[in-house]
């Protein structure tokens, strides 16, 4: 990696000092337990122990805690523990949206938002408080009530906040997406649940071009007959019936009370999506109840947001992130929202918004930690960055040269938390701890609440061995269930088929002996070579070193027996080629730094890798093409990012199949 120092297996990069634990949200959690509740831990990973073997007192101490806003009922807390079909607290009433307006003073930023085209501009708590009111408003007058779907097409702008906060203080259950998916991608998620209203902008700007996206809002309201309104944010041409802007939705409930649906805990917040990259993306069902007390947990504990916290992460509303990020308001936090490339004017620009709104969080995803390392890029050369206090990074596993990137480039002196969940459960199961080192290549610990282990084939829990990520215990923030699936089938297959009654994530995982954890990428694209499985993040940390690979995708198309057939498809950077001696310096590279069996037995130039809208690499459905599946059914074209460079996979699987 270009001017990052050799980091070892084991090496401690970053510890916190004596008064950044004390003065961390986890500390005083902890002394709070200790006087209020008897109990006392003398590390971090014997309080979660706790956290997971006692986890009605665990996720009643969170309620009580944080002062949520409402009824908790009389317990217990958690009425029915398996899974799926966990029963938490049954006679609970609170709201999501009354959590995320009640910490913040009116005078205090709830928000900082910047876009390509448009300045600095902050939005109090008093000012969102307002505008939710009467959007709030404005929706029951289009006839919105409990239960009802309110449905965005929007990018990472504050009207998408207010309207997620609007409906969520009616009842009503929210869901988006960015407007840089394409009609398809939209109507294969909002098709399935019906939105009664939609907001949607007319065009967005992105990398300093315009998108028009006129033609796909008119396809959108042709094609979902459940709509009764199309609310229109931003500069408006279209018009006709049943056809508002945002700001005469908002005209019609200025000054209007800010009132709050008391929601059981069941109750449903919002639909998230799956990827789909083989068949429509499953609608992920997650409710008030799950969301706040998770929200608050991880967001306090594992991000040490609180009151004057400046927490950031790069996202659309695409992405789980930006749900996650807008909960920075449950702690009376800033959220601060980007609509824009993080390379346009420039590769600093998102570094330039950490310096002009004294960020305290940097949340990001480590491609993009990877590409500035590349680049050698040194913001810390180039940016005032004294607020700057963690840095997050998930999206993929960071390698630990990309840790070292960080501390030597960005900041000395930064808590970095890599962090791994998932959409599944709109958190993370493994991430940051403020009182705990940091070591390369690893996150720091198994979340509080989160009974996180790594099974064995056999479905045993194994340390220091990599295993299946599963959750052998319930999580609040799990899926209520997905959206038309009555009897729970496909739920239960998507998580609890490999291990009855344990949650199987996906991920391949190793959880170390001093507690912390390795991801080694998804399980379903794990390569077996010579009965070893091994994860394919490893392989991609040490071929995305070499400067002249902008990225690489890896398929696995062994047998169990018989002739192996490990294909690695490079991207070759700009104006750079695969010649003989660059393909022997990469064989020579994984023999050395992973072993004999890592080597491929191709090395393909390819036009570019395919990946998912959220950025994830689709490693499984180009597996299925060279296995023969047709691309129709391998692959979901909706969700691609880049569909233009499935030709070449195509072709290349049909090559393969006529050998």
């Amino acid at each position: 990696m270009r001017d990052v120092g050799d980091v070892k297996e084991g090496q401690l990069l970053w510890e916190p000092d004596e008064r950044r634990k004390k003065g961390s949200r986890l500390a005083h959690y902890m002394d709070w337990l200790k006087k209020e509740k008897g109990l006392s831990f003398g590390h971090y990973h014997d309080l979660w122990s706790w956290s997971v073997e006692e986890l009605e007192a665990f996720w009643e101490s969170i309620w009580d805690y944080f002062g949520v806003q409402g009824e908790k009922g009389p317990g217990p807390y958690l009425a029915s523990r398996r899974m799926p079909g966990a029963r938490w607290f049954p006679g609970a009433l609170l709201n999501y949206a009354r959590e995320a307006l009640c910490r913040g003073r009116d005078d205090d930023p709830a928000l900082l938002y910047k876009s390509e085209t448009q300045p600095l501009t902050a939005i109090t708590y008093g000012r969102l408080k307002e505008e939710v009111a009467a959007f709030r408003k404005g929706l029951e007058e289009l006839g919105v009530t409990a239960g009802d779907r309110v449905a965005a097409y929007l990018p990472n702008r504050p009207e998408a906040v207010v309207g997620l906060l609007a409906a969520a203080s009616l009842g009503a259950v929210w869901s988006s997406c960015s407007p840089d998916f394409g009609t398809k991608s939209v109507l294969d998620r909002f098709g399935q649940i019906e939105p009664k209203v939609l907001l949607a902008v007319e065009a967005y700007t992105y990398n300093g071009r315009l998108h028009d996206r006129r033609e796909v809002v008119k396809q959108l309201k042709e094609a979902l007959p459940s709509l009764e309104a199309l609310i229109i944010v931003g500069d408006e041409t279209l018009s006709g019936e049943k056809i508002f802007s945002f700001e005469e939705i908002l005209s019609r409930g200025r000054g209007a009370d800010l009132t709050f649906y008391p929601a059981e805990f069941s109750h449903p917040l919002w639909i998230l999506y799956s990827s789909g990259t083989t068949g429509l993306p499953k609608p992920i069902v997650q409710g008030h109840g799950g969301i706040v007390l998770e929200h608050l947990k991880a967001l306090a504990f594992h991000n040490d947001v609180g009151p004057g916290h400046r927490f950031f992460w790069y996202t659309t509303t695409g992405w789980m992130m930006w749900n996650y990020l807008v909960g920075a308001l449950l702690l009376g936090g800033t959220a601060i929202l980007y609509d824009g490339s993080p390379a346009y004017p420039h590769l600093g620009v998102l570094f330039e918004l950490a310096q002009e709104t004294k960020m305290t969080t940097f949340g990001t995803s480590a491609p993009y930690l990877h590409g500035l390392l590349k680049e050698g890029y040194e913001p810390r050369q180039r940016y005032d960055l004294s607020a700057l206090k963690a840095l997050g990074s998930t999206g993929a596993p960071l390698s630990p040269e990309g840790f070292a990137y960080v501390y030597e480039k960005i900041s000395p002196d930064i808590w970095l938390a890599s962090i791994s969940g998932g959409t599944d459960v709109c958190t993370a199961f493994l991430g940051g701890c403020p009182l705990l080192p940091v070591y390369p290549g690893e996150l720091q610990c198994r979340a509080l609440g989160a009974k996180v282990e790594a099974f064995d084939e056999e479905g045993k829990p194994v340390v220091e061995e990599v295993g299946e990520l599963v959750l052998t215990e319930p999580l609040p923030s799990m899926p209520l269930y997905f959206w038309n699936d009555p009897d729970g089938q496909r739920y239960r297959e998507a998580y609890f088929e490999t291990f009855p009654g344990v949650w199987r994530h996906g991920d391949w995982v190793k959880i170390t002996r001093r507690g912390t954890a390795i991801i080694y990428g998804r399980s379903d694209a794990t390569i077996k070579r010579h009965g070893v499985r091994m994860g394919t993040a490893e392989f991609y940390s040490v071929v995305e070193s070499l400067p002249w690979v902008a990225d690489s995708l890896l398929v696995d198309l062994s047998a169990e027996e018989g002739e192996a057939a490990l294909l690695l498809f490079l991207t070759l950077r700009e104006g750079e080629g695969l010649t003989p001696e660059r393909e022997e310096e990469l064989r020579q590279k994984l023999r050395k730094e992973l072993s004999p069996r890592h080597v491929p037995d191709r090395v393909i130039a390819a036009p570019g890798v395919p990946r998912t809208l959220n950025g994830k690499k689709m490693e499984v459905p180009v597996k299925k093409l060279f296995l023969g599946v047709p691309l129709e059914k391998a692959i979901n074209l909706g969700s691609v990012q880049n569909p233009e460079v499935l030709a070449f996979y195509q072709e290349l699987a049909r090559s393969w199949q006529k050998a």
